[in-house]
């Protein structure tokens, strides 16, 4: 188990931005009469919001950059670090950090780079960020973190469309020595990568003209080369087994009292999976809470989504104790001790 504790890292707010437009899985085109009400039982996911065309990670990020920077009344040249944490960069080269530090009219000084990373993406920018600002040489820091998932996964696969959402978010940190100790746990499990991979479009398997075609694998997946795919009941193991177990080590390694938590907050992959987890950790549901219902499962975005349209309120005018975990994509996860008092939360942005 890899451990990491982080002194010195404050954060101040979090911002998150979603497409305007819904998609209800009850009125879905790919399910038979019947299907979708089992569907949405199963996963607790009614509906999602979904871009268009055109539409890419970079502008729901920068939404969510301008409105968290203007409410915490930062000057952008006073922006040290900008990071984007997503699998849905807007190109190949360069990076989308990079592309964003223009778009964001901040300094020539600021270091901007990608990270590249699924659901557990706010865990991972959060300490790999952290780690760079807690000497004071930098002060100020944004992550960007979220993700175009209905642009990478097939239209007409009854597995993926009914799960997964888009949206993006801006976490602030800021160098200040009085802040709570942050304090992670994280792991990887790369021999089991194919559980969640999209074949075609690197630099392995390039694009062909068989990549691009649809192909039906049993009567439920439906999908291109160029498609996520997902191996539901590997995936299903695998964070029931990995997220409890990372909990409960770092509550253990940091010596937590886990009744102090305010909230725990989960990767929102689906319902049925994370109350396996909320039961196996006996963490009572009031401090667990959901976003599922109206964005699904929005990758490296889900937790920070979570805080502000469930939470928003709690997190901007109460000293909070909290406890975030993420998993899948890699395969890896990765939990969190963090402090919050205040911050600045603004409501849900839409786009």
């Amino acid at each position: 188990m890899a451990f990491l504790s982080i002194p010195n890292v404050a954060i101040r707010g979090i911002a998150a931005c979603v497409p305007k437009n819904i998609e209800e899985n009850l009125n879905l085109p790919v399910f038979k009469e019947g299907e979708a009400v089992r569907v949405i039982n199963q996963t607790g996911i009614e509906r999602k919001r979904t871009v268009e065309n055109g539409t890419t990670i970079s502008d729901l990020c920068k939404e969510a950059f301008n409105c968290l920077i203007d409410k915490l009344n930062w000057e952008r040249e006073s922006i040290d670090v900008l990071v984007l944490v997503s699998s849905s960069a807007d190109y190949i080269t360069p990076p989308t950090a990079n592309v964003l530090q223009g778009l964001l009219d901040l300094s020539e000084e600021c270091i901007a780079f990608d990270i590249r990373q699924g659901c557990p993406g706010w865990v991972v920018g959060l300490s790999t960020v952290s780690s760079m600002i807690s000497l004071g040489n930098l002060k100020r820091a944004v992550i960007l973190c979220g993700d175009v998932s209905t642009l990478l996964n097939s239209p007409i696969d009854k597995e993926t469309r009914p799960l997964f959402g888009d949206a993006g978010t801006a976490t602030a940190i800021e160098y200040a020595v009085d802040a709570p100790v942050l304090q992670f746990q994280q792991g990887t499990r790369g021999k089991d990568f194919q559980a969640i991979m999209t074949p075609y479009g690197g630099l392995r398997n390039p694009v062909t003209e068989e990549a691009l075609k649809f192909v039906e694998y049993g009567s439920n997946q439906i999908r291109r080369g160029i498609d996520c795919r997902m191996d539901g009941m590997n995936v299903f193991s695998f964070g029931l087994s990995v997220a409890p177990k990372s909990v409960q080590s770092l509550c253990e390694y940091y010596d937590i009292d886990r009744e102090s938590i305010d909230y725990y907050f989960f990767h929102q992959a689906n319902q049925y999976m994370n109350e396996k987890i909320r039961k196996k950790l006996k963490i009572d549901l009031s401090k667990v809470p959901y976003s599922l219902k109206n964005f699904g499962n929005t990758s490296g975005a889900s937790i920070p989504l979570t805080i502000v349209t469930q939470c928003q309120e709690a997190f901007s005018t109460r000293k909070l104790n909290n406890i975030a975990c993420a998993f899948g994509v890699g395969l890896a996860w990765g939990s969190v001790h963090f402090e919050t008092n205040c911050i600045i939360c603004p409501e849900l942005i839409e786009h």
